[in-house]
């Protein structure tokens, strides 16, 4: 049988091995005096080194000097010299191995340590399976055992006992773990848990099938599918504190189960567990469901009042030669007017005369309809789709529970309105029904007994889905419509986090701080545009003018560029992701969903990311590939593939890159740039949509940030109708890469108030290049006639009143981004809700003006800001262009009918760009090495302008061969060194 590790080998070195590293050694194994005392009674100096080796050993990692075993050098060295011995004594010591046994036993006195016994072995377990409570990954769980053995004075048994005793740990857990949620589950409800797995005689489809057959195309009859799955699931019956009967971690870890597993492998699991990953799987739908629903509805009524916005304005084009036909009419009764009052005759006469009184009245109805129509509010364009709302809204009421954090919110009673007349049949709105509308849209709806139920009805739903996006209202079982503080911190562990990111204790600090910054930037500024001392800026006619960059490549780094390039091998794009998985041992991150272990077969593994990464697919991947299946690719993509391992295996290319020498070439880590990158769908809805800014056909965006070393360290996909500035800021905390970044570019897309303002609190400096800048005013505390030089820039003043009131939600809320508890984009969004601007977003947009101002005159101060500004940003665009030949197959387009699956495939397309940038990035330090050591010159200066970013050498598309041989440490493909370098001008 097959040995089962609980640990890979690189966890087993850094947990069992011996360190080398100098603070390690001196950490670990600085004698004491009592020890120097305990040794000075050893005869001969091999053994006081030998002896002095087992104290080290005996205390860390625990083993002692076990047979045979030859201790590091460095560490050898370390102990002999605080005994002013040689080293190499070592050799002589412990010939007779009854010697060295003896001299441990007496080591394990002076330390007082003992042995491992029997009875230590339940003590372990009991430790490995608190460990393991959480988890199924077995450093944690080995980790704990070995503390626990230590704590209690027992010298660790084999490493491999270990293992087995943190595996038993964790199966008892798990064990622990599905009695507990199985456990609670009546007889009633066993009967519907075992029917979802039982085939519908007609379908041939399982009820759980038909459960994660989510929809997400925006139709009526697609939410009344959502609706009727979720009340199927709801009728279950299932207890939501059975999910607190056990750890989250273990809980999310059942559900990640649930979603993977088909219905034919859940019915051959054992009973127990059958039972429990399908309970974790119902509350998973439930809330998937649940924001599924939500979110349809969001996207019916939003089409509602875009259809009517469209309407209007077809209407307003095919009215336009009517608008011609009266504008020259009215044009003619004037000069009529004009003549008449110049010559003193009667004005009715002149314009019967000259246009026609008949003609005038005639145009009267036209003008009015016009006018009428003209600045029509699409509420009354929705609601003429009144049947259409009629389809899903009133289910759509009857399926939650809405919540309101005020007991007498305005909404929340005209949706209980709605419900009790929809239940009751009733068609007039009663006279004292609540208006929680604008003033506008209350004027149309009407009051007392004259309201119209149709608008009443559209004004509501209307209303409803702007408040539940911004979080005023929510539902039960939700994920995504929570509770605006339900994503928040507990206000008990803000000022900890607060304070680790430095923010000032009071709204009064950080106003007198950043006012009296500000104030000396305004007035040195002024003095500096006064003396004509600003590089390239001026104030010319009362406008801002700023000379435009160019991003120059010298002659000398064109001709370098093309050299390297010739120089570089040429590969298959599966031995390139072979080498770099190997080197950088990226695949030991995609662990499987259970289990925690590594992929036994790592050709399947790549196999499956590359055929996300290049579109094209399992099925068409493995027809294409050698060595691979697609049972295989299924089965890899199911339990292995996922948003956790995928960021893992990310930023472990991104870290190994970072590494290398030539990366400090292009730049130290700290600094990156983010860019949305358009990709046609071919569908419409949530899968994709239409922005006219790419044309007619629906897509996605996928949103990067690049580091300084061309390093895509974060992907995530997005819409393509969707601002990009709120997710600026979820690359820059969520990444899982060791970079640093301090410093961040966008372009115009990436810039407002609010990511200025969060930047800021939470440390890192916002570098967006804005293409309006000269239009956007700045904010201050003083007068603009403080600033005469400067008066054309000067906006509203700052208004300190909001901030000093929203000071402590402010910094809750930067709290609660750094950590992690929610992504910033999904709080912005919520912010950007409010129809009526939200207290805590006017406050954020304060801070943000005060942030952008003095951004603004970092900006236009310094020229060399500006350059890397632009230099960041053409990274990013020079990424997509290597994106874009990646992601060729089926041509180009994101063809998946789930957002979720488009997900997978811009985290895979990233990962393999990352390689890409990752073997370039060595291939090209090897091929700069060769030109130095032949005396050619390849200067950083010029490096830097060599991107590895190209893709000409490498094979894309074609067979994919798995099986080619793999290479070592020292082991690379050899350069092209039968091109003729001088033959590249």
């Amino acid at each position: 049988m097959a040995r089962r590790d609980l640990l890979t080998e690189e966890e087993r070195a850094s947990l069992f091995g011996v360190p080398t590293e100098r603070a390690a050694l001196a950490r670990h194994y600085t004698l004491g005096p009592d020890d120097l005392d305990f040794l000075a009674a050893r005869r001969g100096d091999a053994n006081r080194l030998g002896v002095a080796t087992w104290i080290a050993l005996l205390r860390h990692p625990g083993f002692g000097l076990r047979h045979d075993e030859t201790p590091p050098q460095k560490l050898m060295a370390y102990l002999a010299d605080q005994l002013g011995l040689s080293e190499a004594l070592f050799g002589a010591y412990g010939s007779r191995s009854k010697t060295r046994l003896e001299h441990g036993w007496d080591v394990a006195a002076h330390l007082g340590v003992r042995g491992f016994e029997a009875g230590d072995v339940a003590f372990a377990l009991d430790r490995a399976t608190q460990a393991a409570w959480p988890t199924n990954e077995g450093l944690p769980i080995a980790r704990a055992v070995v503390e626990a053995l230590r704590e209690r004075g027992v010298i660790l048994p084999a490493s491999a006992r270990i293992e087995r005793i943190g595996l038993a740990g964790r199966a008892r857990a798990r064990k622990r773990a599905l009695d507990a949620v199985a456990g609670v589950v009546t007889a009633n409800q066993v009967t519907a848990l075992d029917a979802l797995l039982v085939p519908d005689p007609t379908t041939g489809v399982t009820p759980i099938a038909w459960l994660r057959d989510i929809a997400d195309s925006p139709s009526a009859r697609n939410l009344s599918g959502l609706l009727s799955r979720l009340a199927y699931v709801r009728q279950i019956g299932l207890d939501p504190a059975v999910a607190d009967t056990i750890h989250e971690r273990r809980f999310r870890q059942l559900v990640r189960e649930g979603a993977v597993a088909p219905a034919f492998l859940l019915s051959d699991y054992s009973v127990r567990r059958r039972r429990a990953t399908l309970v974790a799987q119902l509350f998973d739908l439930e809330a998937r469901l649940s924001d599924a629903a939500v979110q349809m509805f969001d996207k019916q009524v939003g089409e509602l009042f875009a259809k009517a916005r469209a309407a209007q304005k077809r209407h307003n084009v095919a009215s336009a030669r009517d608008v011609g036909r009266l504008m020259r009419l009215f044009d003619a009764t004037i000069d009529a007017l004009t003549t008449a009052r110049a010559e003193g005759i009667d004005a009715i006469e002149a314009v019967d005369q000259a246009v026609g009184w008949a003609r005038l009245q005639e145009a009267r109805p036209q003008v009015e309809a016009l006018a009428a129509s003209a600045d029509q509010d699409p509420l009354l364009g929705a609601a003429a789709k009144y049947m259409t709302l009629r389809r899903f809204g009133p289910a759509f009421l009857e399926a939650f529970r809405f919540r309101a954090a005020g007991g007498r919110d305005g909404a929340l009673a005209a949706v209980k309105l709605l419900q009790d007349l929809n239940r009751s049949g009733r068609r007039d709105v009663p006279a004292d029904a609540p208006l929680p509308f604008s003033r506008g849209w209350k004027a149309l709806v009407g009051e007392g007994e004259n309201i119209d139920r149709r608008l009443y009805e559209t004004a509501t739903f209307a209303t409803l889905r702007d408040r539940l996006r911004s979080g005023d209202i929510w539902v039960d079982g939700s994920r995504s419509y929570r509770r605006f503080d339900a994503y928040l911190l507990p206000r008990a562990e803000v000022p900890a986090v607060a304070t680790s990111l430095g923010l000032p204790a009071t709204a009064d600090e950080y106003l007198a701080n950043r006012a009296r910054l500000l104030d000396w930037r305004l007035r040195r500024f002024a003095g500096a545009l006064r003396r004509d001392a600003v590089e390239d800026v001026e104030i010319r006619g009362g406008k801002l003018r700023v000379a435009p960059l160019s991003a120059d490549v010298p002659p000398e780094a064109a001709r370098l560029d093309a050299i390297v390039d010739r120089l570089l091998p040429k590969v298959r794009i599966t031995r390139l992701l072979s080498e770099a998985a190997q080197r950088t041992g990226f695949t030991d991150r995609f662990t499987e969903l259970r289990s925690g272990k590594t992929h036994p077969n790592p050709e399947a593994l790549l196999a499956a990311v590359l055929a996300d990464g290049t579109n094209l697919g399992l099925e068409r991947m493995a027809d294409s590939s050698q060595g691979v299946t697609y049972a295989q690719l299924a089965w890899t993509q199911a339990w292995y593939l996922s948003d956790e391992t995928y960021a893992a295996a990310l930023a472990c290319i991104v870290d190994a890159q970072a590494a290398l020498p030539l990366s400090r070439v292009w730049g130290d880590g700290t600094t990156s740039s983010s860019d949305g990158q358009f990709f046609r769908s071919g569908r419409r809805g949530a899968a994709g949509a239409i922005n006219a800014k790419y044309g007619a056909d629906p897509g996605q965006k996928i949103y990067t940030h690049v580091s300084d070393q061309y390093a895509p360290f974060h992907s995530q996909l997005i819409s393509a109708t969707t601002a990009e500035a709120p997710h600026v800021l979820d690359g820059l905390l969520n990444h899982a890469s060791g970079l640093d970044i301090h410093e961040h570019y966008t372009d115009t897309g990436g810039a407002t108030d609010h990511v200025f303002a969060l930047s800021h609190l939470l440390g890192y400096r916002f570098v967006p290049r804005i293409r309006d800048l000269a239009d956007r005013r700045l904010g201050t505390f003083e007068a603009a006639g403080r600033y005469k030089e400067l008066e054309p820039l000067i906006g509203r003043p700052i208004n300190t009143a909001i901030i000093h009131e929203c000071w402590d939600e402010a910094v809750r809320l930067t709290a609660s981004l750094k950590a992690k508890t929610v992504p910033p984009s999904v709080m912005l969004k919520k912010l950007s809700a409010y129809k009526r601007k939200n207290r805590l977003d006017f406050a954020l947009q304060e801070i943000g003006r005060i942030e952008r101002a003095l951004f603004t005159l970092d900006w236009l101060e310094s020229k060399s800001l500006r350059q890397r500004c632009l230099a960041g940003l053409n990274k990013s665009e020079s990424r997509h262009a290597l994106a874009a030949a990646v992601f060729t197959q089926r041509q180009g387009r994101l063809t998946d009918r789930t957002v979720e699956s488009q997900e997978f495939r811009a985290s895979a397309l990233n990962l393999v760009t990352a390689a890409i940038v990752y073997w370039n990035t060595l291939y090209i330090g090897r091929a700069v090495e060769h030109l130095r050591t032949s005396d050619n010159p390849a200067p950083n200066h010029l490096l830097a302008h060599v991107a590895p970013l190209g893709w000409a050498h490498i094979s894309l598309t074609g067979d994919y061969v798995w099986r080619e041989p793999s290479a070592g440490a020292d082991d690379f493909l050899p350069l092209r060194l039968n091109d003729r370098l001088s033959s590249v001008a």
